[in-house]
């Protein structure tokens, strides 16, 4: 699966981290850094992680194109 994050939405309140941190994590400066695809035994989590988001910045496409 393919995972985008739109940072110019995100306000890094960190849900996707603790929804999917195989996948989300923060950086030094407690940014929000991403893995750009993911296994799909995770698609439930990255699901997870998308639908706690609170500004809806994640997107995710189920197509490894």
């Amino acid at each position: 699966m393919r995972i985008h994050v739109d940072m110019t939405l995100c306000e890094s309140h960190g849900q996707c981290v603790f929804a999917a941190p195989e996948v989300f994590s923060f950086d030094d400066d407690d940014r929000l850094v991403h893995a750009d695809t993911a296994p799909s035994e995770l698609l439930d989590r990255v699901k997870a992680a998308a639908a706690s988001c609170p500004v809806r910045a994640i997107t995710i496409s189920e197509h490894s194109s």
